[in-house]
């Protein structure tokens, strides 16, 4: 390699560490494009409706999003914070009940296999002796009580966090107002003769995430609106955290409804624990009907993603970005496959393909 080279790859070089050090800056910049990509497809589909100038349409659009941020404010998180703090603190009592059931059920079973359950009889030994195949209830809730308090403390320090969303929603903002502004400036970084082609590929990516988001908050709606429903059936209380909890998990595939089933398994298991299998049994329906039904209707224009990558990616981007790449993992992927489709795959390889087979 003659020096130029080197030069090349060592700036190269240079600018991957540059960007692995500002990763966490990165992952919010990508937060806020998110947030900019929602903002201006509803613009632009107000702006369908109405033949208003943009800058009317974005402040009527910021207008409609303040009204109902704080009609959510006013109506809805009251009444969702203090269902929210009655589930933390029901999950101990929960995990205790759950103890108590797998404990009883244990030594039944054990009674039918060793016989009467009696001093000195084998089965009895095995309890007498210490052997015992599950954690004591109070043990088991003083640890899911630390263990819920741990997650909660997972926000840390809370002015830390205020100005992370403060810079999110700034950044969100700015691109609002210019989007075509910031996206030209963009792509002055990319050499000229790919900048038309690159333009057409951004274009992509954000066609990609407007379709994305649509339908993940009408996919979202759906579920919270199901899981609302479905509790008030069972009568399962705390039914508007459960939902809502429901609603915004969904965003996350794969984990997120795993973990919003926990919390009304758990109020339904203090009740009656029949109650806890059919909320189980009702959340793995409102997952199928959302996975086969209705994301397919909503989403029929969004880029099909793989339930293995979306995983690996899941895995790739929390581990790299902490619990905001949990989040973020689904655009992130949705972006990525875009770029690896149109310049990898088109870019390079069928041209590679074509020129092999020629020969």
């Amino acid at each position: 390699m003659k020096l130029p080279h080197w030069l090349a790859l060592s700036a190269l070089l240079s600018a991957g560490v540059i960007l692995w050090s500002l990763k966490e800056i990165l992952i919010q910049i990508f937060a806020g494009i998110v947030l900019a990509m929602a903002l201006c497809t509803l613009v632009e589909k107000l702006r369908s409706i109405i033949p208003i100038a943009r800058p009317i349409a974005l402040l009527f659009s910021l207008s409609i999003i303040l009204i109902f941020v704080s009609l959510i404010f006013i109506i809805v998180l009251p009444p969702f914070a203090e269902e929210f703090q009655q589930l933390i603190v029901q999950l101990p009592n929960a995990a205790s009940a759950l103890s108590d059931i797998a404990r009883e059920n244990l030594e039944k079973v054990n009674e039918m296999i060793y016989g009467d359950y009696q001093e000195g009889t084998i089965g009895r030994q095995f309890f007498a002796n210490g052997f015992n195949p599950l954690p004591d209830s109070s043990t088991l809730a003083t640890g899911v009580g630390d263990g819920i308090k741990k997650i909660l403390d997972l926000a840390g320090n809370v002015g830390s966090v205020f100005l992370k969303v403060l810079f999110i929603l700034a950044v969100s903002l700015m691109i609002s107002i210019q989007p075509i502004a910031y996206r030209e400036v963009s792509i002055l970084l990319i050499p000229s003769f790919y900048r038309r082609r690159a333009r057409r590929i951004l274009l992509d990516c954000g066609k990609a995430l407007s379709n994305w988001m649509v339908g993940v908050l009408i996919s979202s709606l759906c579920v919270a609106l199901l899981a609302g429903i479905g509790l008030s059936i069972l009568g399962v209380k705390l039914v508007i955290a459960n939902a809502i909890l429901a609603g915004i998990l969904n965003v996350i595939p794969n984990v997120g409804p795993v973990i919003s089933t926990i919390f009304p398994m758990s109020v339904a298991l203090l009740d009656e624990p029949w109650k806890a299998i059919a909320v189980l049994g009702m959340y793995i329906f409102i997952q199928n009907l959302e996975s086969y039904l209705i994301t397919p209707s909503v989403m029929h224009h969004q880029v099909k993603l793989l339930p293995g990558l979306t995983l690996t990616a899941q895995f790739i981007f929390t581990v790299v970005f902490g619990p905001i790449g949990l989040i973020l993992a689904l655009p992130l992927t949705v972006v990525l496959q875009v770029l690896i489709k149109e310049i990898v795959i088109k870019d390079l390889l069928d041209p590679w393909k074509k020129k092999h087979l020629a020969r």
